[in-house]
């Protein structure tokens, strides 16, 4: 399966401490960069999260957000214990018989940590639903990246048989385009009323033949474009691979419109090389 490297996925989990909404989304990048926007108190996850990631990804520019929200019940409610409250009246009573001045201020005693306290839910259950919720994520974002790499696999696929097609054109018109040549240089001799031996003639057309012969280069064209069907099968992380290719294919594009002589063949050397840049273009998002 090939994945490509740009994605959403957000994923809502409700309980009954409140709600948490997490989001992934990424952008094409050389290596794998992971950032996070989590809340202070649950700032210990991104160890597990960064391992996560690793695990399952291997490039791209990856946001991860956390967002908690708690209700009114679990934040609200208050417990106050007063066995902690008398005994730092008692305290603060023998400080003023010691000779201290100063009231007892009820609200300094409320403040005394300890004295009134929230309830709190279980950290360890609600860290472990909201990893569970961050795994119900990363699977969505997969299939979006997943689903984005399968649409860029189709055109990708599509320009190769295109140039399968333009390489099959420019096979055709060869054998006419040497023939033309090699009819333009007799013409151009009997212009110039240049009389040439045979052997001259043949050694002139033999030269023209090496530097116009462009089967090595369609060879190479349709071995490159058989070597990078079999990467695409492949699947995974194959965007370096597929990038090195496209370097392959600029080569013989270059070196066949170098070597044309006909504006046939000049045609066909071009729009191989446009279909080689809109490859390129969708490899750039490919993992």
């Amino acid at each position: 399966m090939i994945y490509s490297m740009t994605g959403f996925a957000r994923f809502e989990l409700k309980a009954d401490w409140g709600s948490a909404v997490w989001e992934i989304r990424s952008v094409n990048q050389r290596y794998l960069e992971t950032h996070y926007r989590l809340p202070e108190q649950y700032r210990s996850l991104e160890p597990m999260l960064r391992e996560r990631f690793r695990k399952r990804l291997q490039r791209g520019k990856v946001e991860c957000a956390l967002r908690i929200n708690f209700n009114d019940v679990s934040s609200g409610a208050l417990t106050f214990h007063p066995e902690l409250a008398q005994q730092l009246i008692d305290a603060a009573k023998k400080v003023q018989s010691a000779g201290a001045d100063g009231n007892i201020n009820p609200t300094d005693i409320l403040r005394w940590p300890g004295v009134m306290a929230a309830q709190e839910a279980d950290v360890d259950a609600m860290q472990k639903a909201l990893m569970q919720a961050f795994d119900n994520t990363m699977d969505q974002f997969l299939a979006a990246r997943a689903s984005e790499g399968a649409s860029m696999a189709a055109l990708i696929n599509q320009r190769l048989d295109a140039i399968l097609k333009e390489v099959d054109v420019v096979s055709e018109h060869m054998p006419a385009v040497l023939e033309w040549q090699k009819e333009r240089i007799r013409s151009k001799f009997e212009e110039a009323q240049v009389e040439l031996e045979d052997t001259r003639v043949e050694q002139e057309m033999v030269l023209l033949a090496q530097k116009t012969d462009v089967a090595e280069e369609l060879d190479r064209l349709k071995s490159h474009v058989k070597e990078t069907q079999k990467i695409m099968k492949k699947g995974g992380a194959i965007g370096r691979r597929l990038d090195f290719m496209m370097q392959e294919f600029n080569r013989e594009a270059n070196t066949l419109g170098s070597k044309s002589i006909s504006k046939d063949v000049t045609q066909s050397a071009v729009e191989i090389k446009v279909l080689i840049e809109q490859m390129r273009e969708q490899i750039q998002n490919i993992e």
